[in-house]
């Protein structure tokens, strides 16, 4: 999925995957923004926490040659748990080139 990770101090982000793997139980902040490609189409995609959706974001202007779509969320994680972006519908510019996932801790419980 990701190609490139820029910052990933703890390795806790599994690039081959695209999945990152919780160090420890506390809060989170994860956020994440999605282009689509020049068609007439919606994409939707989920933040996920253990294969459940958390969030989403969704583009779907059809009389745009270029969309984009965002969205963040303060999060309760524990050790071990996995969050990730996942694609719903759609397909995304480039794959998942021009897009980002971010995520760090907030406060440690």
């Amino acid at each position: 999925m990701f190609q490139l990770v820029l910052v990933n101090i703890g390795n806790h982000f599994d690039l081959k995957a695209s999945v990152f793997q919780a160090p420890r139980r506390g809060i989170y902040s994860f956020s994440f923004h999605v282009v689509k490609v020049y068609n007439r189409q919606t994409i939707q995609v989920n933040l996920m926490q253990n294969d459940y959706p958390v969030i989403s974001a969704f583009a779907g202007d059809q009389d745009v040659t270029r969309e984009a779509a965002s969205n963040g969320v303060l999060l309760m994680v524990e050790r071990d748990d996995r969050v990730y972006l996942k694609l719903e519908r759609g397909t995304l510019m480039g794959g998942w080139k021009y897009s980002t996932f971010s995520g760090f801790l907030v406060f440690p419980l």
